[in-house]
């Protein structure tokens, strides 16, 4: 028996015996499907990330508050370093989901960015993606990152990535729309993973959503009208197709620094850097054939 099965069955909450599946998938964080007398649960294991922003404290606060809001699944147990949720049997989405689902998504959002914030406690926590790209620079060149050399040339994207943003008001944000942060129980739509959630701009989870899905031009502009409820400006489209940008910049050096400071099992760190480069670079030709280079 592993350390973590022996830790999950300490845990206080459980009914009766305790059956224990690891869930792969997760590329940070180690998850495991429980199942006891009062149904199935998972159990979440994570300490606090400072090079990547995460504190577990406030991921539990926002859990919780992403719960009595009704986007997420109940929070059973927290304990430091771990937390128990309720499982939901829900397909867990691909990139293929979230582009047929768009516009469900894009509601989603919009309720899930108006109505957060009333249920958010403590102090305000913020998310904004070139912040934590010049962050990111500093921990890779302070922990002699094989991507060092590559450093003032990402610092100097960001800054025209940034200068290309349009002004919306303050939200509150998931800020890691991956796919398979989004779950359908076929009725509804779910979050989870609240790692990087704070205030923040709309533009980002619309960016990210996007980016870390594939959708096509056409599909972008659909998901933004869908968000918006009207078609979208060209100002607002050159912000979303610099914030995809931004994004993908922000994912390739998420994966430099979890090469540092992260060893995730079955985890790829430097492939996965690799493929965000890889979606950088065809995302950033596509946003300068269509606007140009600022």
């Amino acid at each position: 028996m592993t350390t973590s099965e022996h830790r999950i069955r300490a845990l206080p909450l459980w009914k009766g015996g305790v059956a224990i599946e690891p869930l792969r998938g997760g590329i940070s964080n180690e998850s495991y499907l429980v199942t006891d007398g009062a149904g199935r649960h998972v159990v979440r294991f994570g300490r606090d990330f400072p090079f990547h922003h995460v504190s577990r404290e406030r991921e539990i606060m926002t859990a919780r508050a992403a719960h009595a809001a009704g986007f997420a699944p109940e929070v059973q147990y927290a304990e430091p370093g771990v937390m128990v949720t309720a499982f939901i049997g829900a397909k867990t989405y691909g990139a293929e989901d979230v582009r047929a689902n768009r516009e469900r998504i894009a509601l989603l959002l919009r309720r899930f960015h108006t109505e957060m914030p009333r249920h958010i406690s403590g102090a305000g926590f913020m998310f904004w993606v070139f912040h934590v790209i010049r962050d990111y620079a500093r921990t890779l060149e302070a922990g002699g990152s094989r991507m060092a050399a590559e450093l003032p040339g990402y610092l100097a994207l960001a800054e025209e990535l940034e200068q290309a943003q349009t002004a919306l008001p303050v939200i509150f944000g998931h800020n890691d729309l991956l796919p398979a942060n989004i779950l359908d129980d076929g009725s509804r739509l779910w979050l989870i993973d609240f790692e990087y959630a704070g205030f923040s701009t709309a533009m980002f989870d619309l960016a990210g959503a996007a980016s870390n899905a594939g959708m096509t031009g056409q599909e972008s502009e659909e998901f933004l009208a869908a968000y918006f409820g009207s078609q979208p400006s060209t100002e607002l489209l050159r912000s979303h197709a610099a914030m995809q940008c931004a994004s993908l910049l922000r994912e390739a050096m998420w994966s430099m620094v979890s090469e540092l400071h992260l060893a995730a099992p079955g985890v790829d760190y430097v492939a996965y850097t690799a493929e965000n480069l890889t979606r950088l670079a065809e995302a950033l030709e596509r946003y300068r054939l269509a606007y140009g280079k600022s």
